[in-house]
């Protein structure tokens, strides 16, 4: 192992369980609501966490950090390009607000 497997495997384990608990609520709140917006951001934060996780198993085991770095950083822009799509998507759940004048 290089001087970096220790600094690598500690901040991919924090993506991994925050990333995660992100993708989890956010995934939580799409099966409440139904909405679009946040069903990409729970798609988005996932394909960032898988993105970290396999980064990490082709340091560890393909013993290559570049191919780590290059899968880690592909995913990232893929799930930053999903985050964005997510901030231009329809919301399904509309609020109607009725305004009554008293006379």
């Amino acid at each position: 192992m290089d001087e970096y497997a220790l600094l690598i495997a500690v901040t991919n384990t924090a993506t991994l369980f925050t990333g995660g608990a992100v993708a989890l609520l956010s995934y939580r709140a799409f099966k409440r609501t139904k909405s679009q917006a946040l069903q990409a951001v729970a798609v988005g934060f996932g394909f960032i966490v898988v993105g970290s996780v396999s980064g990490a198993i082709a340091h560890l085991y393909g013993g290559s950090v570049g191919l780590g770095v290059a899968i880690q950083s592909a995913f990232t822009a893929g799930g930053f390009t999903i985050l964005l799509y997510s901030l231009y998507a329809e919301t399904t759940t509309t609020t109607t607000v009725t305004i009554r004048r008293s006379d």
